[in-house]
């Protein structure tokens, strides 16, 4: 950074900074053990990150996790249209404050600009990649922090991180609740496929009790014969939330479930993006949504979702793709600043799931779920072991000078 610059800055008066470069990394950080659920097994992240440099120096990160069977997206084809479509345009872009780095991000609203990406064309994670990195290297640069204040919507009590329990076998998923109630943990979420167990959840909810809130995630796999069967006989068991049950696109089998059961649904591979959303306000096609930052183009679009649902009066989950660093698990936590309304909170994982983590601080939840303190300053608050994330770079690319 020039002294001219950083002079202007300690007067405390503001300069126009422009994108000079960016770095892409698609990488593979290994998990602890696989996870997996009905549509997917997974052994690392299968990440990308984007770091954005300005002609003054200052430099910062996003990330993202691709998933087709979410957003429609490939990681190859993120990072191509990344790569070829996206980072090229904003070379040479500058900003002459913050609040004009966010003005745009809220116009673009998760997905690039029409005339530089066709809006048919999935591209929430990879612009959600851009819309981190442009808000971590510009708030530092014009020494802001990413929101001023936070929101004063009341919360009715003090948020906790939910226990995911993957797919798996029968001990090794009762090893996992035993662990988990060990660890005051009292919302649990088991993620489930088409083969249900009733018996089996009976002994789930004895091992963890009548007041641990139990949800089920089918990620689509249920039929609608499937559905009503499962719903009627979880219910039995004191479960009432239920995430994903079938297909992403049948609202109206997913509206007549909550009308015939009076359970909550949360949608989430049904919901990534603005008009998704309003179809499933107008259907009535869920009580709640999972707004994960990866899937919704960025904080920025996910902070206008919540702000949508809300307005709705949906049930929010702040969930989290597997395999995230604790840069995304930072930028969550801002946005709890922003939604403390949230019902569920998902994520925050750290080291119980990477073996590696290339952002730092590590940022995991705590005993009983409590959230890590949230990052101050300027930033999303992490920086980043870039030793680590070339460790498992698997693919990299330059775009500028």
């Amino acid at each position: 950074m020039t002294d001219h610059h950083e002079t202007l800055k300690a007067q405390g008066r503001r300069t126009r900074a422009s994108i000079q470069a960016f770095e892409i990394f698609a990488v593979d950080v290994p998990f602890q053990k696989p996870f997996g659920h009905s549509a997917y097994l997974r052994n690392n992240s299968e990440s990308i990150f984007v770091k954005c440099i300005t002609d003054q120096g200052s430099t910062g990160f996003g990330e993202s996790l691709p998933r087709q069977y979410v957003t429609g997206e490939t990681r190859d084809l993120a990072f191509r249209l990344l790569s070829t479509s996206i980072l090229p345009r904003l070379i040479g872009k500058s900003f002459g404050s913050f609040e004009n780095v966010k003005t745009f991000l809220r116009e673009c609203d998760g997905k690039a600009p029409v005339d530089w990406v066709s809006s048919t064309v999935p591209q929430a994670s990879a612009w959600c990649a851009i819309d981190l990195a442009l808000l971590d290297t510009f708030s530092r640069e014009f020494n802001e922090p990413v929101f001023s204040k936070e929101s004063q919507t009341a919360s009715s009590s003090p948020k906790k991180y939910s226990g995911v329990i993957s797919l798996g076998k029968p001990l090794e998923i009762i090893f996992s609740i035993i662990k988990m109630k060990l660890y005051g943990l009292n919302h649990i979420k088991f993620k489930v496929d088409d083969q249900i167990k009733t018996s089996a959840f009976k002994g789930f909810r004895k091992l963890l009790g009548s007041r641990c809130d139990i949800r089920v995630d089918a990620n689509m796999a249920w039929s609608r014969s499937q559905a009503i069967s499962a719903i009627e006989k979880l219910s039995k068991v004191g479960i009432q939330t239920f995430e994903q049950p079938v297909a992403a696109n049948d609202l109206d089998l997913m509206a007549e479930l909550i009308c015939e059961n009076r359970i909550n649904l949360i949608a989430d591979e049904s919901f990534t993006d603005r008009e998704s959303l309003k179809k499933l306000i107008a259907k009535k096609a869920c009580t709640g949504i999972n707004i994960r930052i990866s899937k919704c183009g960025g904080l920025i679009a996910a902070l206008a979702r919540a702000e949508e649902a809300r307005r709705a009066g949906l049930l929010i989950q702040l969930g989290c793709q597997v395999g995230e660093s604790s840069l995304l698990s930072s930028a969550q936590l801002i946005l709890l600043s922003q939604v403390p309304e949230a019902a569920y909170l998902e994520g925050c994982f750290g080291l119980r799931l990477l073996k590696e983590d290339p952002a730092k601080p590590l940022l995991q939840f705590g005993y009983g779920g409590k959230p890590p303190e949230r990052l101050q300053g300027p930033g999303l608050g992490t920086g980043m072991d870039e030793k680590i994330l070339r460790q498992f770079t698997v693919r990299h690319d330059v775009i500028g000078g």
